[in-house]
């Protein structure tokens, strides 16, 4: 379903958001960009350690490569629902190991694990570098970003298999090991060459996360620049929306429910971690919130009772290579706006009155809007909505942008739709 109305395409959201793809290899460097912009517009970074205040204004946690946002208007009372945009920040990639330092047949190479389920052939011959956080001796993590053709997964050439394009087979163990060099491999090397690109000491590093990235920038594509390619869209492209719209709900003096945004680590393996959304750190958030305002157990209860969560991820565009494998009444295009995404077993949490909520979004910000539902004859994927809606009672729905390559090294969507998903999550936030 769509409306007549459309919003103005504004560039510049989607250049920012080129801008945030580059910067943000990791879950961690997206959780630390998204606060940077925050704390610019005069939100404040809490500890969860020290107690919190309920005055008005913004505030924002992070936890590893989580962060929780939250803005408390002058007249939100203890019993204010919350309007929640969730996302996440992790991408399926190619990770470090504890031992990262390996090598076979002349050749130093790196050992990975694959995180999530990443498209194994679009990491193959592509120049990766490396960045994540490292651990250091006194407590504290340092971010490590190196931006340079560093690594390489190479192919083995058609010579040495004649009938690779009848069918390409990866060993996950075997043929996913990058090179990064010639010679023996030595132990610590690796870390040790990352520790002097941050500044410290190898010796002060005990523990790290690290993981590949495409060092190709993100790029606008096609004649009228109308589609733009670029990596961990899914689901960067909701975080940075997420972040427009709560800064815009911030400027909004007539809110009576607390915008939140929430932006979850580790949705791509399950979620079930202290900082994934099946983890207690939003409801813990909330709660504290409510309670620093003087609230009370009936307050949390009526506060979440009227709580509604967008949860917003990436969807699948029609494929005009293989229609087939999409539902035949329901072919979401780029630059149609922001798509619903519905499930009847529930691996996405749409329904009825959330579609309602959804659709009045769209109406007030004057933004397209489009279904997705899977074939019946495809599995369905899942998103962090049915597991917010279960773990805290609330209701949520599930929204996205449609892109193609979902889960390869760059993905590719329409350059209008990062603008009018933020517009739309801008309306929800301030409803």
């Amino acid at each position: 379903m769509t409306t007549n109305a459309t919003a103005p395409f504004d560039r510049a959201h989607t250049d920012g958001l080129l801008s945030f793809l580059a910067s943000a290899p990791t879950p961690y460097h997206a959780a630390a960009s998204a606060a940077e912009s925050l704390e610019r517009a005069g939100f404040r970074r809490l500890s969860e350690t020290e107690a919190w205040d309920g005055g008005a204004g913004g505030r924002f946690v992070v936890r590893g490569g989580t962060l929780i946002a939250w803005y408390v208007p002058e007249a939100a009372g203890p019993e204010a629902s919350f309007r929640i945009a969730g996302a996440h920040t992790d991408s399926p990639n190619l990770r470090v190991k504890p031992i990262p330092d390996t090598g076979s047949s002349g050749w130093r190479q790196v050992a990975v694990e694959l995180y999530g389920g990443p498209l194994l052939n679009s990491w193959l011959d592509r120049d990766l570098g490396l960045a994540g956080r490292l651990s250091l001796r006194d407590g504290s993590s340092r971010l490590v970003h190196v931006d340079r053709p560093l690594l390489r997964v190479p192919q083995l050439a058609i010579h040495l298999d004649r009938q690779v394009n009848e069918g390409l087979k990866l060993d996950k163990q075997q043929h996913m090991t990058p090179i990064w060099g010639l010679g023996k491999p030595s132990e610590g090397e690796l870390i040790a060459f990352l520790a002097e690109e941050s500044g410290v000491r190898p010796g002060e590093v005990t523990g790290w996360d690290l993981m590949t990235h495409s060092v190709e920038p993100p790029a606008y594509l096609g004649r009228e620049r109308e589609l733009v390619a670029g990596p961990r869209m899914d689901n960067l492209l909701s975080v940075h929306a997420g972040v427009a719209a709560l800064l815009a709900a911030a400027e909004r003096a007539d809110l009576g429910a607390v915008p939140v945004l929430a932006a979850f680590d580790h949705e791509e393996n399950g979620s079930q971690t202290d900082t994934g959304a099946d983890g207690p750190l939003l409801g813990r958030v909330l709660d504290r919130s409510v309670y620093a305002r003087g609230g009370t157990h009936e307050d949390r209860a009526r506060a979440y009772a009227g709580t509604v969560c967008l949860s917003s991820d990436t969807g699948h565009a029609v494929h005009p290579n293989y229609p087939e494998r999409h539902e035949p009444g329901h072919r979401p295009m780029p630059n149609g706006g922001p798509i619903l995404k519905t499930n009847v077993n529930q691996r996405y949490a749409t329904e009825g009155p959330g579609r309602a909520i959804f659709a009045g979004a769209c109406e007030r910000a004057g933004v397209p809007w489009q279904h997705f539902v899977s074939s019946n004859a495809m599995p369905c994927g899942t998103t962090i909505g049915p597991i917010t809606a279960a773990r805290h009672g609330i209701t949520t729905v599930d929204i996205g942008v449609p892109i193609l390559s979902m889960h390869s090294a760059r993905e590719l969507c329409g350059a209008d739709d990062p603008y009018l998903l933020a517009n739309a999550l801008t309306a929800f936030l301030t409803d």
